[in-house]
């Protein structure tokens, strides 16, 4: 081998050895940064001697990395559904709380009880209606907690739209980005991690498959069957409201839909075409859990307005005259059950902070005067009909008959299980999200592989400037000769 070729060999070696430390150093930097893919430097022997360097290696899993993007989105949407339940079980409250639904009803059948062994005291008449304003109070608010999170729900799906629109036209952006630069031969890399990156935060909204084009572009499928980018992009629509209301649906046409392109694409947990992540979740809030919670509340708030509402109970009503529980202060109609747990409330004639006075507790709801301070028997039958046990004219409750107090505990026992079973799938998700995760991790940078790389760099560097050093004696010795 000649000097001149020598040197040559050797200054290959030293660039080799110079890139090859800017790779190392690079994956040491970003072995903590998220979608940041190992990189390695692909080397060759050179046809004309020495070390050719061919290119940066980007080292992923695909089929792993498809796997976590499917667990993060299952986790995502599990952890918005077990929330909205969480929170819906926390407004009625379990039994053992004094302040939960249950509590409530069994302190007003207390306070009945009691009222009747001393019909003529007014404090226990006022016991009674406290009781059950507290009652229609919880159940009031219930409904505005169910309400307030389709409503958050429904904002949700805008941002998360508005945010996908975004990330898809940057997923765009960077295909064409990678095409030019693959183009140039130059190091796609740092583009190719970016667009990763992006893929991930479009994938927790809408889980997606990821398809590969030629130049290093990628389709994006949603696992519901949706494109939405192949070649173009697709535009997705959605519009909300500013609150929503126990009237409002999306069968009614009342509430926004998705369309895809221009075209209406379904949004039910069943089938929906970008469901899967944490916008299903969301539709799946406003349009399903939400308005399911709704119609249960409805139904027994409607079985609580019947049984005061009787004139067989209270011989002072007539047929369409409001009992204690009124429909904001008007009997219940069956035509108007919708939202009639938000306008649950006690009727103005017995709350005395409404102009009432608590005696017709004792004499009627709308006695005109004050009766026999010892007669109890109105008392004992509004005590008795809150055992009776009667079939509930509407909601999911089951078959059979139920007192109020089995209806609570049906009811509760219902939202329990639904928040059981919720915190189950969340569970399973959360340990599948998190051990694909470590595998990712597992398969990332290792920084005591990375710096034995680097000690063999320097070697092979120390070995290139040497036999530099060793060329320009041999060339100083020919000169001096």
């Amino acid at each position: 081998m000649s000097i001149s070729g020598a040197l040559s060999n050797a200054m290959t070696g030293l660039r080799a050895a110079g890139r090859t430390s800017e790779v190392i150093s690079a994956n040491l930097a970003n072995a903590m940064t998220p979608g940041y893919g190992v990189r390695n430097l692909s080397l060759s022997s050179s046809q004309l001697g020495g070390v050719a360097i061919d290119g940066v290696m980007r080292n992923v899993d695909p089929s792993l990395l498809a796997d976590l993007r499917l667990a993060d989105a299952s986790f995502g949407n599990a952890n918005n559904r077990t929330k909205f339940l969480n929170d819906f079980e926390n407004l009625l409250g379990t039994p053992e709380e004094a302040n939960s639904l249950a509590g409530r009803m069994a302190e007003f059948e207390r306070t009945l009880i009691t009222a009747a062994s001393r019909p003529d005291a007014p404090e226990r008449l006022n016991s009674v209606v406290d009781a059950a304003r507290d009652i229609a109070t919880l159940i009031s608010k219930a409904s505005d907690g169910v309400q307030q999170a389709r409503s958050d729900a429904d904002r949700a799906i805008q941002v998360q739209i508005d945010r996908l629109n975004t990330s898809l036209q940057s997923v765009k952006e960077l295909n064409s980005q990678i095409t030019r630069t693959i183009s140039t031969g130059s190091d796609a890399s740092a583009l190719f991690d970016n667009r990763q990156a992006i893929v991930d935060e479009i994938n927790a909204i809408v889980p997606v498959r990821l398809v590969p084009r030629d130049n290093g572009q990628i389709a994006l499928y949603s696992t519901g069957g949706a494109i939405l980018i192949d070649g173009g992009v697709a535009e997705i629509e959605f519009n909300a409201v500013n609150q929503v209301t126990p009237f409002m649906t999306l069968g009614g046409g009342t509430l926004s839909g998705l369309s895809v392109n221009g075209y209406p694409v379904r949004t039910d947990s069943a089938r929906g075409a970008l469901g899967g992540g944490t916008l299903g979740a969301h539709f799946e809030i406003r349009d399903e859990l939400g308005t399911s919670a709704q119609t249960q509340l409805d139904a027994f708030a409607r079985d609580l307005i019947e049984r005061f509402q009787d004139p067989a109970v209270d011989a002072s009503l007539a047929v369409g005259d409001p009992g204690i529980f009124t429909d904001a202060g008007l009997a219940f109609d069956p035509v108007n059950e919708i939202g009639l747990s938000a306008r649950l409330s006690v009727n103005a004639a017995v709350d005395e902070r409404q102009g009432g006075e608590s005696w017709r507790i004792r004499d009627g709801v709308n006695a005109l005067t004050p009766g026999d301070v010892g007669d109890a028997r109105l008392i004992q039958a509004l005590s008795d009909t809150l055992s009776a046990k009667r079939a509930p004219a509407s909601g999911d409750f089951g078959a059979g008959a139920f007192s109020a107090m089995n209806l609570i505990s049906t009811f509760t026992s219902q939202v329990g299980a639904d928040r059981s079973r919720a915190e189950q799938t969340l569970s399973f998700a959360s340990s599948q999200f998190d051990e694909l995760t470590q595998q990712v991790l597992a398969n990332g940078v290792d920084s005591d592989q990375e710096l034995q790389r680097l000690l063999i760099v320097e070697q092979a560097y120390a070995a290139n400037a040497r036999m530099i050093e060793a060329a320009d004696e041999m060339m100083q010795t020919i000169l001096r000769i």
